[in-house]
């Protein structure tokens, strides 16, 4: 087995990895742990006592987070006409119709991380499904990346719009911005975070709601957070 480098030594020195931490304390030790030479991304880990093989107890949406994620974002439209025009006035790094479909089929093109399309341009992208999906590039309504205002979706995307939904194991692995935001931004978007997914709890969840949750660096190790204190 690898041994874990003398940086992360060092990160476990500074909490007790039994304990379950308040969230703001949670937040405070997990900015002391980024040691890496580079900004390490913060990712907030919530397992959900959930079943996400039932369509009912499936949790996922979108939310934006207020300090953004600290990631460049580039988005790829899919629209016709004016919508075009729109969403690139907007920001968007791509917009257009089947020549991006072509793109992507003939060339494995992926200089993309989100993927916009207005309801119009539905049936063109369901030839890709088969090759956005096992990416979770697909757009779909319910996270808002199928919509008529594509412009208002680029903007969201742009400004740090995050999706969360479970994977096999049940649980959801987000990100919330970088070491360098400092205690309090990173804090304002976990508590963001964290407030979505409360709230989309599935009515057909029984028990408790969220089993585990753990905030680590990028490199780090994880801290465990009071379950008892999200709310």
């Amino acid at each position: 087995m690898a041994t874990k480098g003398k940086k992360y030594a060092e990160s476990v020195k500074l909490f007790e990895k039994s304990r379950q931490y308040d969230p703001a304390e949670a937040v405070s030790i997990v900015c002391k742990t980024g040691k890496a030479k580079f900004d390490e991304t913060v990712e907030l880990h919530v397992r959900l006592g959930v079943d996400s093989r039932h369509a009912d107890q499936q949790v996922r949406g979108a939310v934006v987070l207020p300090n953004g994620t600290g990631k460049k974002v580039r988005t790829l439209v899919f629209a016709k006409d004016d919508k075009v025009q729109a969403a690139l006035d907007a920001g968007s790094d791509y917009a257009g119709g089947m020549e991006y479909v072509e793109k992507i089929q003939k060339e494995g093109w992926f200089e993309f991380d989100v993927v916009i399309a207005s309801p119009d341009m539905m049936g063109v992208i369901g030839r890709l499904g088969k090759i956005l999906g096992p990416k979770g590039l697909m757009p779909s309504p319910k996270n808002g990346t199928v919509t008529p205002d594509v412009a208002r979706a680029v903007t969201e995307a742009k400004a740090g719009k995050i999706e969360y939904r479970l994977d096999k194991t049940n649980i959801i692995h987000c990100p919330i911005g970088k070491v360098s935001f400092g205690e309090d931004k990173l804090k304002e978007n976990f508590d963001v975070l964290v407030g979505a997914i409360i709230k989309a709890k599935p009515a057909s969840a029984k028990g408790q709601y969220i089993k585990s949750c753990v905030i680590a660096t990028t490199m780090g190790p994880g801290i465990k957070i009071n379950q008892a204190k999200l709310s």
